[in-house]
């Protein structure tokens, strides 16, 4: 067994809760606790913590693909599981609150594009999950909401009040926060929460086809960009993300991708990138 603290990792690399599937530079991530809508567990908290954590050094792995199993993202936390041998007061409670926020925290220091598939309802943790995402792709049934105003808490949690703000506008941001509501698919389309929404049997391929098209591009130009991006979001003035901009573009400029790149384009054939 883990620690109240630490993931448990099988011989073999896998997890318990959380499925990993490789294909390629691609890593299909399913929340793997259909039984109570994947809602989180101590221990797939611990499991996406530690995955999202080793992306960070992972050059292999170059989009990562999120979702759920059986008809539902993520409910949130677990409010049926017992915890209560992990003790009380604010140290404890400390601990405890870090482990689902760091995940978060994790996911947007990862270098690698993180697309949502966002298969049903997203609630709490959920929501917190997809909206750290870089790209978020739902069906027509998907409800996401802050759910944690409606069990007597702050709805800010785990990086939702930091990123929703930034993806829909404070007004919306203030409704939802405030009521605890749900956003359904339709509007979250409108309001630009989520960049497409698609039926369900088109969930699947259609992220796989955003993250074809991600691979096509240089492995080194996507990190920085998402890097780039992320800082771009809380930068001070235009001067600062263009300065931050320029550098990037001298750096890439001396990798062996642009000039692959380039020359793809002159004979008009696809790149071959070696990421060096």
């Amino acid at each position: 067994m883990s620690s109240f603290y630490d993931p448990r990792v099988n011989d073999d690399g896998s997890y318990d809760t959380l499925q990993i599937e490789k294909d390629g530079p691609i890593d299909w991530v399913t929340l793997n606790r259909p039984e109570s809508l994947n809602s989180m567990s101590r221990e797939l908290m611990l499991e996406l913590q530690h995955y999202f954590g080793h992306l960070y050094t992972n050059f292999d792995t170059r989009v990562v693909l999120l979702t759920g199993a059986g008809r539902g993202f993520c409910a949130g936390l677990d409010l049926k599981e017992d915890r209560s041998d992990e003790g009380g007061g604010p140290v404890a409670g400390m601990r405890t609150q870090r482990r689902v926020s760091e995940i978060m925290m994790r996911m947007r220091r990862a270098p690698q594009p993180i697309i949502s598939l966002i298969n049903g309802p997203a609630s709490g943790g959920g929501f917190g999950l997809a909206l750290a995402s870089d790209i978020r792709i739902a069906t027509p049934n998907v409800r996401m909401n802050a759910a944690f105003i409606r069990i007597g808490l702050s709805a800010c949690d785990v990086g939702v009040s930091y990123f929703l703000p930034r993806l829909v506008g404070s007004s919306l941001a203030s409704e939802l926060l405030l009521t605890g509501d749900f956003i359904d698919a339709d509007r979250a389309l409108r309001t630009g929460l989520v960049s497409d929404v698609v039926a369900p049997d088109e969930l699947l391929p259609r992220g796989r086809a955003m993250a074809e098209s991600i691979l096509r591009n240089s492995p080194i130009g996507v990190r920085l960009t998402k890097e780039c991006l992320n800082m771009s979001v809380d930068a001070p003035s235009l001067e600062s993300v263009i300065a931050m901009e320029d550098r990037q573009q001298i750096l890439i400029s001396q990798a062996g991708d642009m000039k692959e790149g380039v020359a793809a384009f002159r004979e008009k054939r696809p790149p071959e990138y070696s990421d060096s």
